[in-house]
């Protein structure tokens, strides 16, 4: 009799706490300030909260500890933190929660992640799509406004900073990790000066013949300042999670000539992949990372083994037709999805700039066994993200705040990146029409290129790697 009183006083509590808890964290943006912040570097506005949310916190019952986790559960990120600050009670149970993240399961909904000159050049700003507001998060140096944004993927960034070195970062927690550094990538050679400093790199003009495929004897280098190579070197990042070490694994498809090289948290150099070039995307599963080049050859990759090999899955789709802009997803049932973007060049303020808007999304099956592409009719109940991040194909009745059957869509094309000025291509593409609207009615900067993250809370325990 008391075990079942007492389970009774537990689902009361919740049912309790789930009726404060939207009443509470519904409550307008500034109306928080007052409150003790979890995270400094998360800023909100500071103003005294109205009447009825001090009696809400006055008169709010002391919840048991496993009953307040359960409910922070079911929170994204944002409310989360924002009712850590409530008490310290609450705090308690946030940080438990951070400690056993199994527990925290909750689906994140993707955010937009941009600069502001306004905000400082360490703040970067989170544009929350499930609340419609912003978060300013400072975050460590180098300043993010001097970075490039080069991927995003499972709540970290892949940015590459003024010397052209590249970083992991976690905008939620600010944990900031250095990668391998830039002249361990095959074919980077650091130019040195009379007291040993690097003052330019040099990379080859060209690798492969185009004609034969064959390497090159000797390819004309060209010289880079530090700040220069980026531009020249990146292309693209992606960051897949590695069950064996229970990290994560980075690839990095640069220059030359679309190279593949990977890392694994820890490492201290770049490992170059086996003879490829003119990659455009990757995708990471059934333990293998699959490859596809922009001519529509899929290579695989086993990367557990001491050595790594090449396999040609696909050597050359049937009807493929090389896009300037493309990407590959992984849908339902272990599909892939090749989503092809049709932009198009419009008129810009000034001839100095390049103005680019997306008209077209079309959406493919890949069928391995036949080798070829499939069109297919719209998402039905899914939604796409794509840009720099890692492409993500979600289902609309799980992000109630998301439109279904629409792409949400960032400017990720890499020329854009030496052009601070340039307009950005940044909306949500309805399929069944190809209309477009804007995510919010003013885009704020051009620079870093806006890119879509999905908030989370993971630490990676460097000490491992040590």
């Amino acid at each position: 009799m008391e075990a079942s009183c007492s389970l009774a006083r537990i689902v009361n509590f919740a049912h309790l706490g789930l009726r404060i808890l939207p009443k509470f964290l519904a409550l307008s943006p500034d109306s928080l300030g007052k409150f003790r912040k979890v995270s400094p570097r998360m800023e909100t506005e500071i103003v005294s909260p109205p009447l009825e949310t001090e009696t809400v916190v006055r008169n709010l019952p002391e919840l048991p500890q496993d009953v307040l986790m359960e409910i922070f559960s079911l929170l994204e990120i944002p409310d989360l933190m924002r009712a850590a600050s409530v008490s310290t009670s609450w705090h308690s149970a946030y940080t438990s929660l951070c400690n056993e993240l199994e527990l925290y399961k909750r689906p994140q909904t993707p955010c937009l992640l941009y600069t502001s000159e306004s905000a400082g050049e360490n703040v970067a700003c989170l544009y929350s799509l499930a609340e419609n507001r912003v978060y300013n998060l400072t975050l460590p140096d180098p300043p993010i406004r001097s970075r490039y944004l080069i991927g995003s993927s499972h709540g970290w960034l892949v940015t590459a900073d003024d010397k052209s070195e590249l970083h992991l970062i976690n905008p939620i927690t600010g944990q900031q990790i250095a990668l391998p550094p830039v002249i361990t990538i095959d074919y980077v050679e650091p130019i040195f000066d009379d007291a040993g400093t690097i003052v330019k790199y040099g990379l080859p003009e060209q690798v492969y013949c185009a004609d034969s495929g064959s390497k090159l004897v000797d390819p004309k280098m060209l010289t880079y300042a530090p700040d220069e190579l980026r531009d020249h070197l990146y292309v693209r990042a992606f960051i897949f999670p590695d069950p064996s070490a229970g990290s994560y694994i980075v690839v990095l498809i640069h220059g030359p000539e679309g190279e593949l090289s990977f890392a694994r948290i820890g490492d201290c150099k770049w490992t170059l992949l086996p003879p490829g070039w003119d990659y455009k995307q990757c995708i990471y599963m059934h333990d293998l990372l699959y490859a596809f080049t922009g001519t529509g050859r899929i290579d695989t990759f086993d990367l557990t083994g001491p050595t790594v090999t090449r396999n040609i899955t696909i050597d050359e789709i049937d009807n493929y037709i090389s896009w300037d802009m493309w990407y590959v997803v992984q849908a339902p049932c272990d599909g892939l999805l090749q989503v092809r973007r049709k932009i198009e060049l419009i008129d810009a303020a000034s001839e100095d700039l390049i103005a680019i808007k997306t008209r077209k999304i079309l959406l493919y099956k890949v069928d391995m066994a036949a080798e070829e592409l499939v069109e297919i009719n719209g998402l039905q109940h899914h939604v796409l993200f794509l840009g720099c991040n890692q492409a993500q194909y979600l289902n609309a009745e799980e992000y109630p705040q998301l439109k279904e059957n629409c792409v949400y869509f960032t400017d990720d094309e890499q020329h854009n990146w030496r052009y601070k000025p340039n307009p950005r291509d940044i909306g949500v593409l309805n399929l069944d029409d190809d209309s477009t609207e804007e995510i919010v009615s003013q885009l704020w900067c051009s620079w870093p290129s806006p890119i879509w993250i999905t908030p989370s809370l993971t630490v990676m325990n460097l000490s491992l790697y040590e």
